[in-house]
């Protein structure tokens, strides 16, 4: 199943959800080259053993 309809994206920066279409040049090129990713396992318990800004505000934000 396609359609041919243009679809709006958002993405967060700087804590704004903000259609990527409205960035600038430089900010599309950077998002184009984003790599998505899970932290599991090890490395997941690693990360929270580090108690990294990152993991803490994302379980936080799970939480609420």
């Amino acid at each position: 199943m396609s359609c041919k309809h243009k679809t709006e994206v958002y993405s967060r920066v700087v804590g704004y959800y903000r259609p990527v279409q409205q960035w600038n040049k430089g900010k599309q090129a950077e998002y184009a080259d984003r790599l998505p990713f899970k932290l599991t396992g090890k490395m997941f318990d690693a990360a929270l053993a580090a108690k990294t800004p990152t993991v803490t505000t994302a379980l936080s934000q799970q939480s609420a």
